[in-house]
């Protein structure tokens, strides 16, 4: 589970402040930038071709500080965020979101009934085993839902021990994962997704990949 990890001071406090710097740092010293202001800021151009394909309830998984919640809420979309960090429910709390402190393998509410489920921000990496976690996804969303989320913009298939890390102060070790669009397509093939069906597209650098259950299409 990620959860202590993710309730470090060095991401609760990045939180708080709505800036980094903050890092993924894995064992080597390698340093993936996690883009602090973009998620407390409202939604990007990129983020709105997400929102807008949203359908039914929305359960954004690693919701984070909110903005995403709280803009559907904003447009009426029922839409509830997960997240491990209480700093991060606190906060999509604050702007008038609605969130619960769960990891997505925990119970949750509406399991197999959600409309569409949210892996945004490099998410696909919670649980540091996409496949894992694209099975669970799919025992989430209704029959007939779809997963909206955002890959690595170049392919990566990668699975690593990494801290959340500000510069100096670090939190405990937890798996994480990164993966380009070509490897989740893969993963998601055996997870219950028609891959060969998906809908991919990119805006400003950042890639994104629609999926929809296969069971919903006949195969």
């Amino acid at each position: 589970m990620t959860a202590p990890a993710w309730q470090a001071d060095p991401y609760t406090d990045a939180l708080r402040t709505g800036r980094g710097p903050l890092f993924l740092r894995r064992p080597d010293g390698w340093l993936l930038p996690l883009e602090v202001e973009r998620w407390c800021a409202d939604p990007d151009d990129a983020d709105l071709t997400v929102l807008e394909r949203c359908r039914g309830p929305v359960l954004d998984i690693g919701c984070g500080p909110g903005r995403l919640v709280a803009a559907m809420a904003a447009l009426g979309q029922p839409t509830l965020g997960i997240d491990v960090s209480p700093e991060a429910v606190a906060r999509t709390l604050r702007l008038g979101g609605s969130a619960l402190h769960r990891s997505v393998f925990d119970p949750l509410p509406l399991e197999g009934s959600w409309g569409t489920a949210l892996l945004m921000d490099g998410n696909i990496g919670i649980g540091g085993d996409p496949w894992v976690l694209l099975s669970r996804v799919a025992d989430l969303v209704a029959h007939d839902g779809v997963l909206l989320a955002e890959t690595a913009p170049h392919d990566v298939d990668e699975r690593v021990q990494v801290r959340v890390y500000d510069g100096s102060a670090q939190g405990s070790a937890f798996p994480w994962a990164r993966v380009g669009t070509p490897a989740l397509l893969d993963y998601a093939e055996s997870a219950g997704w028609a891959a060969d069906r998906a809908e991919l597209w990119t805006v400003a650098g950042r890639a994104f990949v629609a999926l929809r259950r296969a069971e919903q299409l006949g195969r």
